[in-house]
């Protein structure tokens, strides 16, 4: 297993659902617990409620709405008579504290043969200097296919990112400091993983080619076009540039929430002649920006609300850094991606 920094205080971390982390939580002697399951495993969430709850003794409450990462833990309000937390497919973040102890698992995969993998790599004729980045659950795989790439010839590096990542190599929807660490010395970055979110999250901040191998389906899919990436944000930026009213949206998710930079920008706002207010929320709906005075908006939260969300929006809605690109206060190119640290 990849080595991880050191988890924060009240933290476990467990590679799959079994006895280990059942008798953590009998030792933990709960007095009810709450499961976090993310989207891509809600049809067993209820199979793994009853297996907790058979195997630890206590009450199990099911969270009920999406979950999209460890940022966006269970509150007190949602599960108030929960004195433990238990979150499926995550890896913690070591420095959002969280409210209450709880046990991330990880649902490492160890599926994929890391020979036949690496071969896909030389067929599809990948630079040589070449950085890996996976998801949580691929992260057992850098090392051997490490290796093996190693073999045919090719640099690989692993790096190592800021306080927000658990893992060398690992991948956050707001972070990407990782492959960041090594982007001067490659030609070119392979995410190990299911699906494009963190492929199309690593190619908006990075300046090099990213292509994706899927372990599990053996399937190399074709570099990302970063080019068209950039220019849709770019269009949307100059389309925000004349807006006089700005809405600066907050987060009030604890591994989300960005009060201070939301303040600095209000004040940058006002400084160039521009109205600003905040907007506060927990779970952000397009429809609760719907009727309002503004011209615009900069989302403090998430950064793939913006990225990955903005035509569900009927007003522009920029990152931070694209705010500052709109008031001019920084140039288009090179692009900057919206990293939380």
């Amino acid at each position: 297993m990849v080595e991880a920094t050191h988890p924060a205080h009240d933290t476990w971390v467990f590679p799959e659902v079994g006895e280990a982390l059942f008798e953590a939580l009998r030792q933990a002697r709960p007095a009810r617990i709450v499961l976090q399951v993310p989207a891509g495993l809600i049809r067993n969430a209820t199979d793994l409620v009853d297996r907790i709850r058979t195997a630890v003794g206590a009450p199990v409450v099911l969270g009920a709405r999406a979950c999209f990462g460890a940022c966006d833990f269970p509150s007190h309000d949602e599960a108030p008579r929960a004195d433990v937390a238990v979150v499926l497919g995550h890896a913690p973040i070591p420095n959002v504290p969280l409210p209450r102890p709880t046990y991330f698992v990880e649902m490492r995969e160890t599926g994929g043969d890391p020979s036949r993998l690496a071969d896909l790599v030389v067929d599809g004729r990948l630079p040589s200097r070449l950085g890996l980045v996976a998801s949580v659950q691929h992260l057992d795989l850098i090392p051997p296919l490490s290796a093996e790439l190693g073999r045919r010839g090719f640099d690989v590096r692993v790096g190592r990112g800021d306080r927000r990542l658990a893992y060398a190599g690992q991948a956050l929807g707001c972070n990407y400091t990782g492959a960041e660490a090594v982007e001067s010395v490659v030609d070119g970055f392979l995410f190990l993983g299911t699906g494009m979110f963190h492929p199309i999250g690593l190619a908006f901040a990075v300046d090099r080619p990213v292509w994706s191998l899927d372990p599990l389906q053996g399937t190399l899919e074709a570099p990302i076009d970063r080019g068209a990436l950039i220019r849709r944000r770019q269009l949307t930026v100059a389309l925000a540039r004349d807006a006089r009213r700005w809405g600066i949206l907050v987060s009030s998710f604890g591994g989300q929430n960005r009060s201070p930079t939301a303040l600095a920008l209000q004040e940058r706002a006002r400084a160039r002649g521009r109205e600003a207010e905040i907007l506060i929320f927990d779970r952000l709906d397009p429809r609760d920006l719907e009727g309002r005075a503004l011209d615009a908006y900069v989302n403090t939260a998430c950064p793939r609300i913006a990225l990955d969300d903005s035509g569900n929006y009927s007003k522009p809605v920029l990152t931070p850094p694209e705010f500052l690109m709109a008031l001019g206060e920084l140039p288009l190119e090179p692009y900057r991606f919206d990293t939380y640290h």
